[in-house]
């Protein structure tokens, strides 16, 4: 069985002159999540290579069990920096597809042609799809096959208004996550700012904030073993 991560090639934050990328820990903790349950993974990324990382997911105040054991395993960091050009990837070859987040997804797997198709394709198969945080602003454009917005009635969370208020860039990001959501028919569910949440409807799969990370994979390989 193959498991899909996608992550951002996307590292800078709007014209804010801040760096950005993907989420340490809502890469690390699904990795070894799907890795420990015996789950094939393959990375891919819009430009392929190493993907960008936010720098602040790398300080002391954001590291998790997941990001320490990541930090002394020398695969799994080869395995990073190795990310296949998603263009080339076949959707198909895969049981399944995650998104971590980060700020990054919004500005180029948001638009990206080759991650809305790979989306639409697996959705219609009844593959399951994963996202947490920010990525699931990566169903904004992606449509079910009668051609209404995937989100459209289904239960769904991410990265919450007041947590964006909070990291200060509810004037700098593209768009507002739960704002999107909600206007593309969502129903949009939350827990506390900061806490664990993840929410399954069908074959969808999302989570709310880096705390749900590891959640939100645990519920896609509850798919996946259905």
């Amino acid at each position: 069985m193959k498991i899909l991560m996608v992550l951002t090639s996307h590292d800078q934050l709007g014209t804010s002159g801040q760096k950005t990328g993907f989420w340490l820990e809502e890469f690390a903790a699904p990795w070894y999540v799907f890795r420990d349950a015996g789950v094939n993974v393959v990375l891919a990324s819009p430009k392929g290579g190493q993907p960008p990382l936010d720098p602040k997911s790398d300080e002391p105040a954001a590291q998790t069990s997941a990001t320490q054991r990541f930090r002394a395993d020398i695969a799994a960091q080869q395995a990073l920096a190795n990310t296949q050009r998603l263009d080339i990837i076949d959707g198909c070859k895969f049981a399944a597809v995650f998104y971590p987040g980060g700020h990054g997804p919004l500005w180029d797997l948001a638009e990206d042609a080759h991650s809305i198709a790979l989306i639409e394709n697996l959705f219609a198969a009844g593959k399951p799809i994963g996202a947490v945080c920010h990525a699931p602003g990566v169903l904004r454009h992606a449509r079910k096959p009668d051609g209404t917005p995937l989100v459209a009635g289904k239960r769904v969370t991410g990265f919450t208004n007041s947590e964006e208020r909070a990291v200060g860039l509810l004037e700098v990001v593209p768009f507002l996550v739960e704002d999107t959501l909600k206007q593309l028919g969502g129903e949009f569910e939350r827990t506390d700012d900061w806490g664990a949440w993840a929410i399954t409807d069908g074959h969808l799969v999302t989570g709310q904030n880096p705390a749900s990370s590891a959640i939100a994979a645990e519920e896609l390989l509850k798919l996946l073993h259905q």
